[in-house]
């Protein structure tokens, strides 16, 4: 049975990833967009500006998405397969991320501020009004290289470990951490639980991206020497224990500097400098695209081999 079971997941995330890869985000009726609408209803009743109503906000939400993978998963071998699959494709976003980097560079490759302006909440929450081209640039740069573990190494590793459940549950946590995640005046508070359970849940996933980073890194014409200098260097610096490792490690790979002064729509945060060099420039937010696209795939053997492993010694007597 546990066989069985860890063969449907590498089954499932394999045909996930394919899907990921193959279909992208669907523009309307996402299953995140129906989850992220319902926590957004719900949030009307569950609001109050304190801890214990964000966490329970969080509770009930992150709960009913295990327990749908869970439903989904009863059945057959070929059934489990098919559910790891469907959630698996459900909490990936990398091959979007992709798109939407490489779309940024070629507007600002063109001279079209505007334009990057209007795309530039696709990636992250910051405040594109005040952001001139160099400001897109390292903006997008730094959502690219945050989201290659929020959007596929982290979801990727959860469902190879939780199966449907694991998947859905992540996409879940992560979900509500970009909702009501954030240090506004509204949701410092209320927010707090969603924050710290992502941290939790992309602690591991966010290592792992840092170390394929510096395994890929040659591939785009970067050092492995320079992602391990910046992330031992510079990434404690970070005020997200996780966005720190990977964006210091693509920092050293690529040879720019990230970090600085940035900022959101709720306030201006100083953000320590990251890596070594200049600022980075549209050729760099390119190689960015690259990498993460590389590190993508990286992460895919990794959760397939991480699985076969621990079927392995599962099955030891």
């Amino acid at each position: 049975m546990l066989a069985s079971t860890r063969q449907s997941r590498m089954v499932g995330v394999l045909v996930g990833y394919l899907a990921d890869l193959a279909l992208g985000d669907p523009q309307r009726g996402h299953p995140v967009a129906v989850f992220g609408a319902a926590a957004g209803k719900l949030e009307r009743v569950t609001y109050r500006d304190a801890r214990f109503a964000g966490a329970a906000h969080v509770t009930m939400l992150v709960a009913g998405a295990g327990l749908l993978g869970a439903a989904l998963e009863r059945g057959g071998a070929p059934h489990r397969a098919a559910a790891v699959a469907a959630a698996t494709w459900t909490a990936l976003g990398g091959t979007s991320l992709a798109r939407t980097g490489a779309d940024m560079a070629a507007l600002l490759a063109a001279g079209n501020v505007e334009d990057a302006r209007m795309l530039l909440p696709s990636l992250c929450g910051r405040d594109p009004a005040m952001l001139d081209a160099a400001g897109l640039t390292r903006a997008a740069l730094e959502s690219v290289a945050e989201n290659t573990s929020d959007a596929q190494v982290a979801p990727l590793l959860w469902a190879a470990a939780g199966g449907a459940p694991g998947a859905l549950i992540y996409r879940a946590v992560n979900t509500l951490d970009a909702m009501v995640g954030h240090r506004s005046p509204r949701y410092r508070k209320f927010g707090w639980a969603a924050a710290r359970l992502d941290d939790v849940m992309n602690y591991v996933g966010a290592r792992v991206t840092g170390a394929l980073v510096v395994a890929c890194a040659p591939l785009i014409g970067g050092s492995p020497t320079g992602p391990v200098r910046a992330w031992r260097r510079d990434a404690a610096g970070h005020p997200s224990p996780n966005a720190g490792v990977v964006e210091a490690a693509f920092a050293g790979a690529l040879g720019v500097r990230l970090g600085g002064p940035t900022q959101y729509h709720h306030e201006l945060e100083i953000r320590p400098v990251l890596g070594d060099g200049g600022p980075p420039a549209v050729h760099d937010l390119r190689r960015a695209v690259r990498l993460s696209r590389v590190v993508q795939a990286g992460a895919v053997a990794v959760a397939l081999a991480a699985a076969a492993v621990s079927d392995t010694y599962r099955r030891r007597p």
